[in-house]
């Protein structure tokens, strides 16, 4: 499981769902598409993926929150991520 803290004014480059209108793509969605497109491969062709599309919602996740959601892709497991609204 991640944890991420993430201002309210921020919200909508993380939740796909969120009222507001982001500049960027949210990374729920990116995340979604990816967990549904590369399913089963290797995390190495995942983590580059993940991290460009957290670089792009503007979202501080460590490389190792970024590996476990990469990993779970990967296996097709769930992922948790702990939202902070700051």
């Amino acid at each position: 499981m991640g944890e991420i803290n993430v201002s309210s004014r921020d919200l909508g480059q993380l939740l796909a769902d969120s009222t507001g209108t982001p500049a960027t793509r949210p990374y729920q969605e990116a995340f979604a598409e990816l967990a549904d497109t590369y399913r089963g491969r290797p995390v190495a062709e995942i983590l580059p993926l993940l991290r460009r599309a957290a670089d792009e919602a503007l979202l501080g996740f460590t490389d190792t929150d970024l590996r476990e959601q990469a990993e779970a892709i990967r296996s097709g497991a769930r992922y948790v991520l702990r939202v902070r609204v700051t």
